[in-house]
């Protein structure tokens, strides 16, 4: 991927004051109105943002919007729109995950299993968070560490119905990688996640928290899960 072709991600997950549930209904719908031309306006600019809800199942985010453009600046000016328009002026910034999609070390050929998570149809729960490697990881040979990831990657394949993007942080956000799962099965993710727990390439993880759980809705869907109604 040259460099003028590079697609970023951010995991953008906002908090809503609660004072703003408190204001007029009016005044709530025109917030909403406001939010959603900001919204729209992003996709003016290439930015793309798919909407997931987590009101009330993450501690202080309400929103969270996973995010693609060919600029950081870009991602940096519709966020900008988004926090100063209506709803937008009541959100904080709780977490931003920032990466760049490239190409796998580790895997050749990716399948539809492995693609970034802008295409297609969208499942119901998106699960996203940063994780870090060790020093010593990155000290073995590059056979070492394929040969450890091939053992990941055939655990994966064991659940298809798990979609998977993997985006690179380095340099760029304080983690190293950004990943997303998507599913409309949690318990399989969660037989997933319990199975990678027990392969080689877990010995080399540092820190993979906070992990995000949003629920897909369309901007007016959660805005209505707010109270802009």
């Amino acid at each position: 991927m040259s460099g003028d072709d590079q697609i970023y991600i951010q995991a953008l997950a906002l908090g809503l004051d609660p004072a703003w549930r408190r204001l007029p209904d009016a005044e709530r719908r025109d917030d909403g109105r406001l939010f959603t031309a900001a919204y729209a306006a992003g996709d003016r600019d290439g930015v793309r943002s798919i909407t997931y809800s987590s009101v009330g199942l993450e501690a202080g985010v309400d929103l969270l919007f996973w995010r693609m453009a060919p600029t950081m600046d870009a991602l940096e000016t519709s966020a900008a729109g988004l926090l100063r328009a209506g709803v937008g002026r009541w959100l904080t910034v709780r977490h931003s995950f920032i990466g760049r999609i490239g190409p796998s070390q580790y895997v050749r050929k990716p399948t539809e299993q492995e693609q970034s998570l802008f295409d297609g149809e969208r499942s119901r729960y998106l699960i996203v968070y940063p994780f870090t490697k060790s020093t010593e990881w990155y000290l073995q040979s590059r056979e070492a560490r394929q040969g450890i990831m091939n053992e990941h990657i055939r655990v994966g394949h064991d659940y298809p119905t798990i979609r998977q993007a993997l985006a690179y942080s380095f340099g760029l956000d304080s983690q190293e990688f950004v990943v997303a799962y998507e599913t409309d099965d949690l318990v399989a993710f969660g037989d997933l996640v319990r199975a990678l727990r027990s392969t080689e390439s877990r010995r080399s993880t540092v820190s993979d928290t906070p992990i995000l759980l949003g629920i897909h809705h369309s901007l007016d869907e959660i805005l209505l899960l707010l109270g802009a109604s």
